[in-house]
């Protein structure tokens, strides 16, 4: 089992930035991939980035590419979404999600995280 502990989400002003965190408790060869989704209000949860766990491939959706960056610490077993230039059409649930054999754009990963609230205004 995974257990996933997500951090950094607030409130903050369109053009700012935050940084979420998502430590996860499992054997490092367990996991193979790491990702970040969102929820927004009124909408289903979308694909924002994700990295493997052993190289350092990065994917991103098409709405935060070249805004938002993932990456990752083995040795911490955290996974990191450093977000600049926010839009309030950011806004939502954010929630770290891993799994044990495949990288995946779709919300089909094995273990997910809480959630943690990121609140952008205008």
């Amino acid at each position: 089992q995974v257990q996933l502990d997500e951090s950094g989400g607030g409130l903050v002003q369109a053009g700012g930035s935050l940084r979420l965190s998502c430590a996860a408790s499992a054997r490092p060869s367990f996991i193979y991939a790491m990702a970040w989704f969102r929820q927004s209000p009124g909408k289903e949860r979308e694909f924002v980035a994700a990295i493997r766990w052993g190289g350092t491939r990065t994917y991103y959706s098409d709405s935060v590419k070249g805004r938002f960056t993932i990456s990752r610490d083995n040795a911490k077993n955290t996974v990191w979404l450093q977000m600049n230039s926010l839009k309030p059409q950011d806004t939502g649930v954010y929630y770290c999600a891993a799994d044990s054999s495949r990288l995946s754009m779709r919300d089909e990963y094995d273990y997910w995280g809480q959630g943690t609230q990121v609140t952008v205004s205008s």
